[in-house]
């Protein structure tokens, strides 16, 4: 049985942004994950880290952009590849027309089905009796039903969040917090600043 972290990559990334409010870009493809996840994680020894990602697929509306979007993905998963991570695409990114307040239309986009395969991987891990210690790094409220299911099984269970946004539910559903303090998060941030 394994103590595994489950990360849900997107919503990881855009607290990571939040928390540096950095006017330049994030280069997240030099980004030190492991020295993160070593750090906040020095207690629990980890058997298996996995990262998810939603898939980015041409929009031909925007098909500049979101060859820049795929390529930046791809640099993405060769860094955390480099860091032990098993990356597992889960859904899509997907676009749709949407309309600001001032009435303009603009092509917005979001990441679908990355918490399902989440929920979905973690429950079957703990029914075919690999699951020993689900360490939970998302701040998605969906994730509760399968928590609570681990939960009956026996499984620890271990919220990861962010030291000035945690989520109450999945604080309330897990055995424990840890959360990752703003200093840590800029500790590791090196020379990725582009």
């Amino acid at each position: 049985m394994e103590t595994i972290l489950f990360v849900d990559g997107r919503n990881f990334i855009s607290k990571i942004n939040y928390i540096l409010n950095s006017k330049k870009e994030i280069d997240f493809s030099v980004y030190n994950f492991s020295g993160l996840f070593d750090k906040v994680l020095s207690d629990v020894k980890v058997d298996k880290k996995v990262f998810y990602l939603g898939k980015i697929v041409m929009y031909k509306e925007t098909s500049d952009k979101s060859s820049q979007l795929i390529q930046k993905q791809r640099e993405l998963k060769t860094n955390l590849e480099k860091h032990g991570f098993e990356v597992v695409y889960a859904g899509r990114v997907r676009g749709f027309d949407a309309v600001c307040p001032q009435g303009h239309k603009f092509l917005s986009f979001r990441e679908k089905g990355v918490d399902v395969r989440i929920a979905v991987d973690m429950i079957t891990l703990a029914y075919e009796g690999k699951l020993k210690t689900a360490i939970i790094c998302s701040s998605d409220s969906d994730l509760q039903p399968a928590i609570m299911d681990l939960k009956n099984k026996k499984i620890e269970r271990i919220y990861l969040s962010f030291e000035n946004m945690p989520n109450k539910g999945l604080t309330y559903t897990t055995n424990r917090t840890i959360l990752i303090r703003n200093s840590e998060v800029k500790e590791f941030i090196g020379n990725t600043l582009i």
